[in-house]
């Protein structure tokens, strides 16, 4: 069954000029070299210093994305941030500009209960005018989405998937094994390690940050993938764990996105620049 939203889909880097404005040559050529391998871009997503961009780039950055998109092209968009109000506006927003689902973490200052999390997805679902999905992120929000949340919101006519980050084998396969039937509800996974062993588990798409610099690599598996090729489908999850180990090893989460955008740089694909508080590699 092909879900509403599946595949590969990219969280992109967010290219920024030396004066801290986002690089909107740069989006256009990364967004034209993820539709030449059949993938989506999440803009303003974690790998792209959401919690850093400001209200105006990040419309600059939507619109742009939204403009340089191919046919069949998603283009999904994160909404980070602890003022619910200015979500729903970020959101409706992105939705205007042509954004095709918006991807909501957990506001992250307050730890939240399981009923204040259900408030607060409710409370954009209804109130945000186009897809949303959930983004359940512990390495940033410090919370974890309880299951029995998200298979409540799961119900709600206006939430269409999750996007689940956690390093959980366990959760991960529950995930997959509610929610693959369901075809107005998307399992996306979003450890990279586990990209294979998802799809061969039945996950509707992976969201793998890596994408941004070998996206050519993540096409080639997820093609074997729908093949049911799953001895090709784990050589590349191979190659693309040795990549991704020369930007992450024993690096800070926001140390290993310089290094990712430098590499990017040696292909000419953005400048090294970092959003402060993050800083470039030297």
């Amino acid at each position: 069954m092909q879900k509403r939203f599946s595949g590969v889909v990219v969280p992109m880097i967010t290219p920024l000029n030396e004066d801290l404005t986002v690089d909107l040559h740069s989006v256009k050529l990364i967004v034209e070299l993820f539709a030449e391998n059949g993938i989506h871009p999440l803009v303003l997503g974690t790998t792209g210093e959401s919690s850093s961009i400001g209200e105006v780039e990040s419309y600059r950055m939507v619109e742009t994305s939204v403009k340089a998109k191919s046919e069949g092209q998603c283009i999904y968009a994160g909404l980070v941030g602890n003022h619910v109000n200015n979500l729903i506006e970020r959101g409706n927003t992105y939705i205007s500009l042509g954004a095709d689902c918006v991807v909501a973490t957990l506001p992250s200052y307050y730890g939240l209960t399981p009923n204040q999390m259900t408030a607060f997805y409710e409370t954009l679902a209804n109130h945000i005018y186009g897809p949303l999905m959930m983004y359940n992120i512990k390495a940033t929000t410090q919370m974890s989405i309880p299951l029995e949340v998200v298979e409540k919101l799961s119900e709600h006519p206006n939430i269409w998937g999750l996007k689940d980050s956690e390093r959980d084998v366990g959760r991960m396969k529950t995930c997959i094994d509610l929610y693959s039937n369901d075809e107005n509800f998307s399992f996306f996974c979003g450890w990279g390690a586990q990209s294979y062993g998802s799809l061969k588990l039945g996950a509707d798409g992976i969201v793998p940050s890596t994408g941004n610099y070998v996206p050519e690599m993540y096409k080639k598996m997820y093609k074997a993938a729908l093949n049911k090729d799953w001895e090709e489908c784990e050589k590349w999850q191979k190659e693309t764990d040795a990549i991704a180990e020369q930007y992450q090893k024993d690096k800070t989460l926001g140390q290993s996105l310089a290094v990712l955008k430098a590499l990017m740089n040696k292909k000419g694909l953005c400048n090294k620049t970092m959003m402060p508080p993050l800083t470039e590699v030297e």
